[in-house]
């Protein structure tokens, strides 16, 4: 893909980011790198569902601006820090879409193993620990997870996912999002039907199939299932994703399932008094 391209896809992301409401005012990021010195990134202070060509920026892999007019995001560090850790990671976007983001301040990961599209394209989304924006703290906490997960919740912050390019980093923050949403609904409607063991790992056949590169997705499933199946398909239980063993006796699958319980109790209870 050539620079040009890279960069009308960089403008188009942040259009979309900012017509679906995943940002407001000049929040989110996006960058791609482009060789191995060289990242593309929109700049600090300006709303990226407007920007223009001439307001991208590139930096070296310091952060220090190489061309453009703009200083580079103030959270370049955190993309610069993902492209150190995992050389095929071409586009990282950082945004906040509010329905994945509420389920980062509640602090529950996105790990059920719901949707098929989600399995295959996605994954599970865990959360990493709070950070303060525009320096190392925020990404520190994202290392245990770099390698295995291609999206993150930021707990009380966003969300950050990564891809093979700009387009693929952006859809898969459309498809967390659009995952948060229906979660939650189907959560206010009475449960979750998640998927069990032998159904995830057809899907991971079907992911196989169609040539998808990068960390093979986990997703949490229900306790009555094995840890693993015979084909060894991973899970929350066998690399953590914001929750751990039921065993172990700490915050797991099921109290995650206990807090969105009462938060689309509380919510539907406001909305009746309306």
């Amino acid at each position: 893909m050539t620079q040009h391209q890279t960069k009308l896809d960089i403008l188009e992301a942040g259009r979309r980011l900012y017509q679906n409401g995943y940002i407001v005012s000049s929040d989110g990021n996006v960058s791609a790198r482009i060789d191995e010195d060289r990242v593309i990134a929109t700049p600090t202070g300006l709303c990226k569902g407007t920007l223009k060509m001439e307001d991208l920026c590139i930096c070296d892999m310091d952060g220090n601006l190489v061309s453009g007019r703009l200083k580079p995001s103030s959270e370049i560090g955190m993309h610069l820090f993902l492209y150190r850790e995992r050389p095929d990671i071409k586009a990282v976007v950082h945004a906040h879409p509010p329905t994945a983001t509420g389920f980062s301040v509640a602090g529950i990961p996105l790990t059920d193993c719901v949707l098929p599209e989600v399995i295959i394209t996605v994954g599970s989304i865990p959360i990493a620990k709070y950070g303060t924006p525009g320096g190392p703290e925020i990404s520190e906490p994202i290392r245990q997870y770099v390698k295995d997960y291609d999206a993150y919740l930021l707990e009380n912050h966003g969300a950050t996912t990564v891809g093979s390019d700009v387009m693929n980093a952006y859809f898969k923050m459309e498809t967390m999002e659009h995952f948060a949403k229906i979660l939650f609904v189907a959560k206010q409607l009475g449960g979750v039907n998640v998927l069990d063991n032998e159904q995830v790992g057809k899907l991971l056949q079907i992911r196989d199939r169609l040539g998808i590169k990068g960390p093979n997705p986990a997703c949490d499933i229900p306790p009555s299932s094995p840890v693993t199946s015979q084909k060894g398909i991973p899970t929350v239980r066998t690399k953590s994703a914001g929750g751990t063993t039921p065993a172990t006796g700490q915050k797991g699958a099921a109290s995650n399932d206990t807090l969105v319980d009462e938060i689309a109790r509380q919510v539907m209870k406001q909305l009746t008094r309306t």
